[in-house]
């Protein structure tokens, strides 16, 4: 009996050992990512021709102790290489491991090619040549533990290439691992839904089992065809069996193989990829959203099995709407499929639970190196769609603090505004409404509470604000951020360019909901810019640290005569432009400087009446010069202003900095006097936040010199 070695993706080696036994191997031996069998050339052939799950089958060749380069290469040279191929073959040579002396895995190729290419020549003038493409054998090695194996591949390319392949979609699944949901799953051959089928992998892999088609029958090549030790007549035996099978098995299948997807493209390749793998006629494919799934034998007392791999995101920006398709897949299984079985494969466990149903078995998968999870769920006969709110505590006090605001935002003509922060301990996150959107932003949690906790939480805020605001799970952006103080809003998120404009009391505003931590308009801020439009009729405007200008969009429709609006940041400047331009303000009387504003108010010259200044709390931009800080230095800033402000003229200062002082002393001396309006320019919707700005008017006190 020879030896021989079976690759299979990590999870499925139980299942693999177990079909191998089924295929007449012996001493079957599993280890992780493959098995050890041993047999004749027959079960090597067999297991090439119906291994479901095998990614390569190999034959074993040597094993021997290592301890440095020239080991590898005397070990291999002596290996009978003629014995298995000629020298007109062409050869590859793949090495994994690495050791003290080894360091690289292309090195350790190299040797072992060095060593096979040599003995040849020393035999003969003849050598192989090699193709690292498309050899005609490729030969394996693997170093670990001081040992090295030295097998020869017998597969050719991957086993998981049915050869069925006409085109995918965005990730496809790979055969061997929908052969396993399949196995993992206990379908039996009862009708089947596949609701989110993508390019057909799982539909085929079922398709093939239903029929007895042996999953490598129209592989167009093989890695032992060139191997000397090859037995064509036993291959070919083996192939006309699996020909016989497979054509009686075609012709007799019977229950309903079903696939759906909301892309009538992707269906088109799932139709060309079953017709080409010649099991076209046993797939009923058709258009349809899992988000508004119906059982296909409604009428009938037929029941079957859903199975599906449903997207599962890789950023966290993506989860919103896959939380809605999971939670309407979740209603679905309950409302329409009572009876049936599902299966479904998912790296992220918080996810599955939006499905809210019990599992009965679950199993540890890999897709690629992704780990996920496949469940096993049996829907009940009494089962009904579930009227219990995720988050419940949170999806009642959202459901309060929506009923308070929507009628006020309307009434007050703004379309941006605040519906929750963190009202709840457990549930610690913000949730701003623009227009039709929203914006979830999670706060940093405490270290001593578990991140899937954490996680689990956040998610579960999210299913709750879909269902209790009707918003489109494709239209909720979720971010996470640390509880700021000063102005890291700028922290680049991506490069998504979605920008769509919303209303402010009159003023239209461009705002973008992904590229960035902060969206382009502090919601806080807005009575603040209100006040500054009533205030500026007339006036000459400065808008300092100006972010993306709509205090100066609000003075400027408030008749602001000219304005000046200063910040450092290129991106933010050409903002504010946008701004001015969407409400039809141009001209030389609007004025854009990009500049450190500190710098520049050391240095400025002329008169303003109203100024607006909102600086950070604290800055180290490698673009100044010196660190601000604006406790310590808001009498220094402030002496700045003076030198700017009119006589008859307003300085609105903001900042938020939780308990900020003002030293009164400090702004007496400079000849000022200041008013605390941090109340009422807190805006309705941040009440229970008082803290979150505070506000105040200066002027010149009357008795200054």
């Amino acid at each position: 009996m020879k030896q021989f070695f079976a690759t299979c993706p990590k999870g499925l080696e139980g299942l693999l050992a177990d079909e191998l036994s089924g295929l007449g191997a012996s001493e079957v031996r599993e280890t992780v990512a493959g098995v050890h069998f041993k047999g004749e050339l027959e079960q090597a052939y067999k297991a090439c021709l119906w291994s479901r799950l095998a990614s390569r089958i190999v034959l074993v060749l040597a094993e021997f102790s290592v301890e440095d380069d020239l080991d590898l290469y005397l070990g291999v040279h002596t290996l009978p290489w003629e014995q298995h191929f000629p020298a007109s073959a062409s050869i590859a040579v793949d090495f994994t491991g690495t050791s003290a002396t080894i360091r690289n895995t292309q090195y350790g190729a190299l040797k072992v090619k060095d060593a096979i290419v040599d003995r040849f020549q020393k035999r003969s003038s003849a050598r192989p040549d090699v193709d690292k493409k498309q050899p005609d054998i490729r030969i394996l090695g693997h170093l670990g533990k001081g040992k090295v194996n030295i097998t020869l591949d017998l597969s050719g390319s991957a086993l998981h290439q049915r050869a069925y392949r006409q085109g995918t979609g965005e990730a496809p699944l790979k055969e061997n691992l929908a052969a396993a949901m399949l196995l993992r799953s206990g379908w039996a051959g009862e009708a089947l839904l596949d609701p989110m089928c993508g390019s057909g992998t799982l539909l085929i892999e079922a398709a093939f089992m239903a029929a007895d088609v042996a999953p490598g029958l129209n592989r167009p090549r093989w890695g032992f065809e060139k191997w000397l030790g090859h037995d064509p007549e036993l291959w070919q035996s083996l192939m006309m069996e699996a020909q016989v099978r497979a054509k009686r098995g075609l012709g007799r299948v019977g229950g309903k193989i079903m696939g759906r997807d909301s892309d009538e493209r992707v269906l088109a390749k799932a139709r060309a990829n079953a017709k080409a793998a010649g099991v076209g006629h046993l797939i009923q494919f058709a258009v349809g959203d899992a988000v508004q799934l119906s059982n296909p034998l409604k009428g009938s007392e037929e029941v079957g099995m859903l199975i599906c791999n449903p997207p599962y995101g890789e950023r966290l920006g993506e989860f919103p709407a896959l939380i809605e398709v999971h939670q309407a897949l979740g209603d679905a299984l309950r409302r329409e499929f009572q009876g049936w079985k599902a299966s479904i494969l998912s790296a992220s466990p918080e996810l599955l639970s939006c499905l809210r149903l019990r599992a009965d078995k679950q199993y540890r998968l890999f897709n690629g190196g992704i780990e996920c999870q496949l469940r096993n769920y049996q829907i009940a006969l009494d089962s009904v769609a579930s009227n219990k709110q995720v988050a419940e505590d949170f999806a009642n006090r959202l459901k309060k603090n929506l009923k308070g605001l929507e009628k006020w935002a309307q009434k007050e003509g703004i379309e941006c505004y605040r519906l929750y922060d963190a009202d709840l301990p457990e549930y610690n996150a913000a949730i701003d409404r623009y227009r039709d959107w929203l914006v979830v932003q999670e706060y940093a949690a405490p270290k001593d509470i578990p991140a899937q906790k954490t996680r689990q939480r956040l998610l579960d805020m999210v299913q709750a604000a879909i269902t209790v605001t009707g918003v489109d799970g494709e239209k909720v952006v979720l971010k996470v951020r640390e509880r700021q103080e000063g102005k890291q809003q700028y922290q680049k998120l991506a490069e998504e360019k979605q920008r769509f404009e919303v209303s402010e009391y009159g003023a239209k505003l461009w705002v973008n909901l992904h590229d960035y931590l902060d969206t382009g308009l502090f919601l806080d801020h807005r009575t603040t810019r209100r006040k500054l439009g009533e205030m500026a009729k007339g006036a000459r405007f400065l808008n300092l640290f100006a972010y993306t200008g709509s205090a100066t969009v609000h003075a400027a429709l408030g008749g602001a005569r000219e304005s000046t609006t200063v910040d450092m940041s290129r991106t933010y400047l050409n903002w504010a432009q946008d701004n001015m331009r969407l409400n039809g303000l141009t001209g030389r009387q609007h004025q854009f400087v990009q500049e450190d504003c500190l710098q520049w108010l050391s240095e400025a010259q002329g008169q303003y009446d109203l100024i607006f200044i909102d600086p950070p709390t604290f800055s180290n931009s490698k673009r100044m010069e010196s660190t601000f800080d604006v406790q310590r230095d808001h009498l220094i800033l402030l002496g700045h202003l003076k030198r700017l402000l009119a006589p008859e003229g307003t300085l609105v200062f903001s900042n938020n900095k939780r308990h900020f002082k003002m030293d009164m002393e400090g702004v007496a001396e400079l000849g000022l006097k200041v008013q605390n309006i941090s109340k009422q320019t807190l805006p309705k919707d941040f009440e229970r936040n008082p803290q979150i700005h505070n506000c105040w008017l200066i002027h010149h006190a009357k008795d200054a010199c």
